[in-house]
């Protein structure tokens, strides 16, 4: 009797230190890890940086830019519609969410009057190597562009947020990431890409992707782990795409110096003419070393 009470004690000591080490509750949706392991790939399990998006109204200027500057020749590149503006109409923070909104509204900025605007988000904060993971659900509508990806912190393009200090080679020589594109007239498919000098344009190689489902009604997870020897892009944990190259030059790998983070959504030329407006949903970012 005395062993069996002995026992019972040793037990219910386990299950109260145990509550205790957790804190007495479950985590929540936005806890952050500060460890991420995954033993078939890197041991990239630190967290560096991140943004949960809690808050309500303007974006956290102490982490993002709003890129507005129209190229030269008054349009984005690829013929596109928007303006990227800095108001709050188009980047905001609602119920712990970030929400990039495309809208139709006549605009004008810069000399330009377009039908169409939306917001171009820049990072602060700019790495080399790494593991990211973005939880995010997809714009709808035929024309709509949405885009989460990374330059080099090295492009030279006037109005970027590093152009002004680093800005020192053209693209696609500077190389770029493009963690998710999704495109409103292929629905539900979403794909990752490498530009570089031997891959750019409408020549693009580096390239793959999946069919997933509920892409702008569900949240989905977005991975990329990047290395020296490599890169990896995933969809809630089904990889669809890896770069190695065995030959590793200026070409092929400008992918060796510190890279920073565009969320964006375009219009194309093709927009529903019943498109009204669409949001580009971010629930967080997180990158790990």
């Amino acid at each position: 009797m005395k062993q069996a009470l002995t026992y019972w004690t040793f037990i219910i000591a386990l299950v109260v230190l145990s509550f205790a080490a957790c804190g007495g509750k479950s985590p929540s949706k936005k806890s952050i890890n500060t460890t991420f392991e995954d033993p078939n790939e890197s041991d990239f399990s630190t967290l560096i940086w991140s943004d949960e998006f809690e808050g309500e109204g303007a974006i956290n200027p102490e982490k993002w830019f709003l890129q507005t500057q129209l190229p030269e020749g008054g349009s984005w590149w690829g013929n596109l519609l928007q303006h990227y503006t800095n108001r709050e109409e188009n980047a905001y923070l609602n119920d712990g969410y970030l929400h990039v909104v495309a809208k139709k509204e006549e605009f004008e900025d810069q000399g330009e009057t377009k039908q169409y605007t939306s917001a171009r988000l820049n990072s602060k904060f700019a790495f080399t190597y790494g593991k990211v993971e973005v939880r995010a659900k997809m714009p709808e509508g035929i024309g709509t562009w949405p885009a989460i990806w990374m330059l080099s912190k090295k492009i030279d393009e006037d109005g970027a947020y590093w152009d002004k200090e680093y800005g020192v080679v053209k693209w696609p020589n500077c190389g770029e990431i493009d963690i998710l594109e999704h495109w409103g007239k292929n629905q539900d498919y979403v794909s990752s890409a490498l530009h570089n000098g031997s891959s750019y344009g409408y020549n693009v190689k580096n390239v793959g992707g999946q069919q997933i489902k509920d892409a702008s009604s569900e949240f989905h997870t977005y991975l990329l782990e990047w290395t020296e020897e490599k890169i990896v892009f995933s969809v809630d944990g089904i990889e669809h795409f890896r770069y190695n190259p065995q030959l590793k030059n200026q070409d092929t790998w400008p992918y060796d110096s510190d890279y920073y983070f565009i969320f964006n959504v375009a219009i194309e030329s093709d927009i529903d003419p019943e498109f009204v407006e669409s949001p580009m949903v971010v629930d967080y970012i997180r990158v790990y070393q």
